[in-house]
């Protein structure tokens, strides 16, 4: 990773100097979220000789392969690192188009043929933290001893060693928050002095709570990680740890996948924090239209054909109900079952992506209704999400809310039937509902079931002529074009972006 000593560079047309060598690293790992969210805009680094990225753990169904495309074209060289589990993946769903100047390293994390749904997670994020903090190490001691210096180590949830082994090597480190501010502030406040009174408002699901700069939130808009019965505890010291790390630092800096007008009150809630909102982080093609051939994030992990699109484009403009609970969540039989049924009893077409576990459908998960799904709508195993929400014909998505889908869906100018399963989607789901006001929430029967005659109620509520269907429809578009002005050049999110990578070029020169 070597470079010339002086590289003209280019922030976004101002022009300035980046001496050589210097790399920045990025580091991710943990929960298997949609990435593409932070590098697509450090194309602003361009300058830099070498643009160094690594990828921790199972490399996500949004991955940022294609944006690097940036840096490469503007003569940066890039490794991307994955485990060999994602890179077989990615091999098998044919997705894997690297431009040159791009090269890939894989390594081991111990699941070579992938997690298993099985998995004990407090056993592999304990082998993660072991192997990673040392393929880590390794990585920053061999580039400086090629005399590669990396100027800032950028993290994201889950991993909080990657800071530590930063720090250890004196190193700037920056955490990259890949859900909304709002949940980051929820969790810096139960570390900081308000755990008894989040907890209480998860013991009772009808009680309130008002956190400082947060909208008034009921038990069951916490994140789902506080619950006592959640099965993801190992995630909570993990948590604990990233925002000991911040308070332990005295300029602490985090960057979030949102943008300011979103979350105004959320992103300067906590004084002592430079929070910085860099989104919305998705193909310029679906945004800001710039690039329009910037059309996918790359590197899917499930293969998909295009024929949906080619469907999509028959039906009436806002017709449409698209259905998609993500890379992770998989819905119960009896759940989809009832899904089914409020689809059908809705009358509208529909575009449903079930992903079954293995990828393979059985006997017994096959729904009882299935031919007349397919005579009124289609299903597919996987889709292009940001493509299929940009279609005119597609007005309604049924949601779990993670982070990503309801950016997508709040850039397509898409309302939603906010459906939560876990982590962050409750709060999301919240702010759908009752803050952005573009969309309705579903409601469970006494079992955790969502029935038909439920969906197919919020389906119309969302879809119809009445006067709420239409607020969330004027909503949507609100939102869509306030997120479009925050991408643009001298918008929001490209000066906060601007302003945090002046700051880091300004370290650069005073270390060099």
């Amino acid at each position: 990773m070597r470079g010339d000593h002086i590289e003209e560079g280019g922030l976004s047309g101002a022009s300035w100097k980046v001496i050589s060598p210097l790399s920045f690293l990025f580091w991710r790992g943990g929960d298997n979220v949609k990435q593409q969210t932070f590098v697509k805009d450090f194309r602003y680094f361009s300058g830099s000789k070498t643009l160094h990225i690594t990828l921790y753990e199972e490399w996500p169904h949004k991955p940022f392969a294609p944006v690097l495309e940036t840096p490469v074209r503007n003569g940066a060289r890039v490794t991307f690192a994955t485990a060999v589990s994602a890179c077989r993946k990615m091999v098998e769903s044919k997705s894997s188009n690297f431009p040159d100047g791009l090269s890939l390293a894989t390594f081991s994390d111990g699941h070579d043929d992938g997690i298993k749904p099985d998995i004990d997670f407090d056993h592999y994020m304990a082998e993660l933290q072991c192997r990673g903090s040392e393929t880590l190490r390794d990585l920053i001691v061999s580039s400086l001893e090629r005399g590669q210096k990396f100027m800032c180590v950028f993290y994201t949830v889950l991993i909080p060693w990657v800071a530590d082994v930063a720090k250890s090597l004196q190193i700037p480190t920056t955490l990259v928050w890949i859900q909304p501010a709002t949940v980051f502030d929820i969790y810096y406040y139960y570390f900081n002095g308000y755990e008894d009174e989040i907890r209480n408002a998860v013991d009772d699901p009808s009680s309130q709570i008002q956190l400082p700069g947060l909208p008034v939130l009921n038990g069951r808009d916490i994140p789902s990680f506080f619950s006592p019965a959640s099965p993801y505890s190992f995630s909570l010291p993990l948590l604990r740890r990233h925002f000991e790390i911040l308070n332990e630092e005295t300029n602490p800096k985090v960057l979030v996948n949102t943008y300011d007008a979103l979350e105004p009150n959320a992103v300067r809630a906590i004084n002592r924090l430079d929070i910085q909102a860099i989104g919305l982080l998705v193909p310029s093609a679906f945004l800001d239209g710039q690039d329009p051939s910037d059309t996918s994030f790359g590197g899917d992990l499930f293969q998909s054909s295009k024929d949906y699109i080619k469907w999509l484009k028959t039906k009436p403009n806002g017709s449409v109900v698209y259905v998609s609970f993500g890379s992770i969540s998989v819905l119960s039989k009896l759940q989809k079952e009832e899904m089914a049924r409020g689809l059908l009893e809705s009358g509208r077409p529909f575009l449903w992506v079930i992903r079954n576990i293995g990828n393979e459908e059985n006997d017994e998960d096959r729904l009882s209704c299935m031919d007349d799904l397919r005579k009124k709508g289609m299903i597919v195993p996987w889709c292009s999400q940001v493509e299929v929400l940009s279609q005119a014909s597609v007005g309604c998505f049924v949601t779990h809310c993670g982070w990503n889908s309801t950016l997508e869906s709040l850039v397509s100018g898409v309302p939603m039937v906010a459906f939560p399963q876990w982590t962050d989607q409750h709060t999301n789901a919240k702010l759908i509902k009752d803050v952005w006001t573009t969309g309705v929430r579903v409601n469970m029967n006494k079992d955790g079931v969502v029935e038909g005659e439920e969906i197919k109620r919020c389906l119309e509520l969302v879809l119809g002529d009445g006067e709420r269907g239409e607020e969330m429809r004027r909503n949507a578009k609100k939102w869509r074009e306030m997120a479009i002005d925050a991408a643009r050049e001298g918008g929001s999110s490209d000066q906060n972006l601007r302003s945090f990578m002046d700051e880091i070029r300004r370290l650069s020169f005073a270390t060099i």
